[in-house]
């Protein structure tokens, strides 16, 4: 990688940023595969190192909390003693908040599914809001006891619950199931603590950042061999993507960057910035 000009880093990094895999970098660039994932886990190290300095005393009012599903070597039912043995394998979930007002990736975090990560990611995120929101979450559980915990009761909180049918569309129930998603019939809005506006109790903003995310990052694309290998490399490739997401890709309804909305910045920044944190 020391090898590597400051332009041809630019030309992979831009290439990642933009949904490429490691290997169609390699033909297109002529970069070693190595030397790519090198790049790329010193480059989300000190992306990660950045945005968790820059995302604190975030004046926001509406945080919506989603999670997307993922997984590291193989699924979860395909897993064998051999990947375990190696390191973590399996499902992933990448928890995320988002401010709907700017589009500021303002947490994430990636773990399993579980109390301990739910906990974790609120109180992550309640150390980085510097004044009372209003908070949505689906109707996960696990918020429950986390958001009270955090917060104590200082924030206004809803559970968006969405309600699904089971239409198939002239398909098999299998078929149906693995390919498409569920029907959603409409939702159901909870107030849980404080007074939320029933009007600005969405998940929508936080969700269409994770179909983003997924036509982003190959490695989050379904169905494909394009999936993380190492827990590692799908940590940096999250944190790169969420510091080209908040500081170098123009939001089209903002025509800023979500950063340059929320008062983090005063320009868009290029790649060559991406690549002098280094």
């Amino acid at each position: 990688m020391n090898k590597l000009t400051n332009e041809k880093r630019a030309q992979v990094i831009a290439a990642l940023v933009e949904g490429n895999s490691i290997r169609s970098i390699v033909r297109m660039t002529g970069v070693a595969k190595n030397t790519i994932a090198k790049l790329l886990l010193d480059l989300g190290e000190v992306c990660t190192e950045f945005l968790n300095n820059s995302l604190v005393n975030l004046p926001a009012t509406r945080v919506q909390c989603d999670e997307i599903w993922s997984f590291v070597g193989a699924k979860q039912k395909n897993v064998t003693p051999a990947l375990r043995a190696k390191g973590h394998a399996g499902d992933i979930w990448t928890w995320v908040a988002m401010d709907a007002d700017t589009k500021l990736i303002c947490a994430w975090m990636v773990g399993p599914r579980d109390s301990v990560s739910a906990y974790s990611f609120i109180h992550d995120l309640q150390e980085r809001l510097a004044n009372r929101v209003q908070l949505t979450t689906d109707g996960n559980r696990l918020y429950l006891n986390a958001i009270d915990s955090a917060f104590k009761g200082e924030v206004d909180y809803a559970m968006l619950i969405k309600v699904y049918g089971n239409a198939t569309d002239g398909k098999s129930r299998e078929t149906f199931a693995r390919y498409s998603p569920p029907v959603c019939l409409g939702c159901d809005s909870h107030a849980i603590s404080g007074t939320p506006d029933i009007k600005h109790v969405s998940t929508s903003y936080v969700e269409r950042q994770n179909l983003t995310m997924r036509m982003s990052m190959r490695r989050f694309t379904r169905l494909t061999n394009a999936f993380s290998k190492k827990l590692e490399s799908h940590k940096a490739a999250i944190a790169l993507h969420y510091m080209h997401y908040n500081f170098c890709r123009v939001h089209q309804s903002l025509r800023v960057t979500p950063a340059m909305a929320a008062g983090l910045a005063d320009h868009v920044w290029e790649i060559s910035e991406l690549i002098s944190l280094l």
